[in-house]
């Protein structure tokens, strides 16, 4: 897995210019200016007999679907996806066939881009299934310090828009290997797995960054990818800890400005 450039600039169909107008104290009357705004826009996933909408930010779409499979629990490996296809008439489409597609019942979901997993009633049941994360990863408490710095400085789309959540790979030493933006927190973090999914990259020795803050669903999608370390600059939800406790995580919250809540699990941080 790659450092993304520090440089890069964000699709054009991540974002676009509007109009607006801008009222300070010294411009009480207004001042017409173009801004850029994340675009927000729905991909339809057609899965075997099922079909999803999910609410994104346009950008590393196969990688939020593959991502998206994997922590539902509809693939377990790469080598379930038979075959990821976009359709050529539409960038908002996306056709899988999976290899047990004829076990699956036909269904339609609506997933916005804040939602989670809304609904479910079996989330104890779901948690459990989840089984414990092993991970042996190991981080000293002034590289956890380094890492939201790391990240924000490869936020080109939040940079422009200040409306987009991060989620990001680190390793050991800290070194940041991936960040996936979108307009949804769990559509980046599905983006972020999917990336390491296609590769073929295993998880189970990095930690996971989050931007915002840390909810059930984030600590189960993590647990399904093995990450065993995950640092948010926000706070967890009770739901969340309990969860990462159970399921041998490590959670931190408010990790900024060199000082960082330990919630469960704290043994993996020296």
């Amino acid at each position: 897995m790659t450092r993304e450039s520090d440089n890069a600039l964000p699709p054009p169909d991540e974002m676009r210019e509007m109009g607006i107008v801008r009222y300070d104290r010294d411009h009480p009357c207004g001042q017409k200016r173009t801004d850029a705004v994340i675009v927000e826009r729905p991909l339809s996933i057609e899965v075997d007999n099922a079909t999803y909408t999910i609410l994104r930010t346009p950008g590393a779409d196969r990688e939020l679907v593959a991502g998206f499979l994997f922590t539902e629990g509809l693939i377990e490996k790469p080598d379930d996806i038979q075959m990821l296809r976009e359709c050529p008439d539409s960038p908002d489409v996306i056709t899988v066939k999976t290899r047990d597609a004829a076990e699956k019942p036909r269904r339609s979901l609506m997933i916005t881009s804040s939602c989670g997993l809304c609904g479910r009633e079996d989330m104890k049941a779901m948690v459990a299934a989840l089984g414990r994360v092993d991970g042996a990863m190991s981080v000293p408490f002034a590289t956890l310090y380094q890492v939201p710095a790391a990240v924000r400085a490869l936020q080109p789309l939040f940079d422009l828009t200040g409306g987009a959540h991060a989620s990001a790979l680190f390793d050991a030493r800290g070194n940041v290997l991936c960040v996936k933006e979108d307009v949804g927190r769990h559509n980046a973090l599905d983006k972020l797995i999917g990336h390491a999914l296609l590769r073929n990259i295993s998880l189970s020795e990095m930690g996971l960054f989050l931007s915002g803050r840390t909810s059930l669903e984030m600590i189960a999608k993590a647990a399904r990818a093995r990450i065993p370390l995950v640092a948010a600059v926000g706070a967890p939800t009770t739901a969340a800890l309990e969860a990462a406790d159970q399921l041998g995580i490590t959670l931190c919250g408010f990790l900024r400005d060199e000082r960082i809540s330990v919630y469960s699990h704290g043994w993996r941080i020296v």
